[in-house]
C-alpha cells in the first residue's frame, strides 16, 4: 500500500496509477490518490474543521474551494456534530471518519484504505463499512483486510496476495463458483461413527460440527445426496437435515494461502 502510494520506493518494478508511475511522478500520483494508512495519522490536538482546513491547504486547495470542500467532506463523512471538537476528544470510531475525510479533501480519483476498521467495535465498523460503500460509487476504493466478511460486504473484486505473490484476482462471486470443492452439512437424528460416514464415496474431508451434524467437503460437480440416504437407511438413521453449501471465503482464502507460490 506505501508503494503504490508513493509512501515507498520499490526495491524493483514499477507501480503505474492512470499510467503515472509512482515513483518518477510522485507528485502527479498523489494528486490524484488519497491514502488512509492503517495508523490514522491525525494531529490530536487539533479541531476537526481546523485539521481538514490544514489537510487541504498541503494539497494546495484555493481559500474558495476550500472552504466549500470542507464543509461537503464533513457532511458526506457525518461529523457535522464533530466539526468544532479536537481530534482528541473522538472515539476511535471518529477519528476514523476524520481519517477518511482527510484522504478525500483533495477530491481524489483513487481512494486506498489500510484496514480501514482494525480497532473499531461492531457498530463503528458497520457504519465505517456504509461510508467506504457510498464513497465507492463515485470513486475508486482499493483496501486492504484480513476480514473476509469486509470483503463479501464491500468488494466486487478481490484480489489476494500470498508471499507478495498474486494468487486470485477476480470478482467475489466468479471467486466464490472457481473453487473445486463444496461442502455438505448432514444431521441424523443421532450421533454416528464419523469414519462409516467419511469412508463415502468422495468425501474429501469430514468435521463433526456438534452432536450428529457433520460437514463433509466433496469435490465440485459431486453429487453426494445419494449415498448420504443410502447410508442412512442401511444404519436405521433418521436424517433430519441435508444442506449443500459453497466454501465460504474464509476457506478459499485459507486454501490460497496455505500454499507456497510457486517461483
Amino acid at each position: 500500500m506505501k508503494i503504490s502510494t508513493g509512501y515507498m520506493p520499490p526495491t524493483s518494478g514499477q507501480v503505474l496509477v492512470n499510467g503515472m508511475n509512482v515513483t518518477t511522478q510522485s507528485l502527479q500520483v498523489r494528486k490524484i490518490m488519497g491514502y488512509l494508512p492503517e495508523h490514522n495519522p491525525l494531529y490530536l490536538d487539533m479541531y476537526v474543521h481546523e485539521y481538514l482546513h490544514f489537510v487541504g491547504k498541503v494539497f494546495e486547495l484555493s481559500n474558495r474551494a476550500l472552504k466549500s470542500r470542507v464543509g461537503e467532506i464533513i457532511a458526506l463523512c457525518g461529523l457535522e456534530r464533530e466539526q468544532n471538537k479536537k481530534i482528541e476528544q473522538l472515539s476511535k470510531g471518529y477519528r476514523q471518519r476524520v481519517g477518511l475525510a482527510q484522504a478525500l479533501i483533495h477530491n481524489p480519483q483513487v481512494l486506498v484504505l489500510d484496514e480501514p476498521t482494525t480497532g473499531l467495535d461492531p457498530n463503528q465498523i458497520l457504519e465505517i463499512r456504509k461510508l467506504i460503500k457510498e464513497i465507492s460509487t463515485s470513486k475508486t476504493v482499493i483496501f486492504s483486510t484480513h476480514i473476509m466478511q469486509e470483503v463479501q460486504a464491500i468488494c466486487n473484486r478481490v484480489i489476494v496476495i500470498n508471499q507478495g505473490q498474486l494468487v486470485a484476482d477476480a470478482a467475489v462471486a466468479d471467486l466464490l463458483k472457481s473453487q473445486s470443492q463444496v461442502q455438505l452439512i448432514v444431521e441424523f437424528d443421532t450421533p454416528i461413527e464419523e469414519q462409516k460416514l467419511a469412508a463415502l464415496t468422495g468425501v474429501q474431508q469430514l468435521v463433526i460440527i456438534s452432536a450428529g451434524v457433520y460437514k463433509l467437503t466433496v469435490a465440485q460437480g459431486t453429487d453426494l445426496r445419494p449415498e448420504v440416504f443410502r447410508f442412512a437407511a442401511e444404519n436405521n438413521l433418521s436424517l433430519v437435515g441435508l444442506k449443500q453449501e459453497q466454501l465460504s471465503l474464509e476457506e478459499i482464502f485459507r486454501s490460497l494461502t496455505v500454499k507456497t507460490p510457486e517461483a
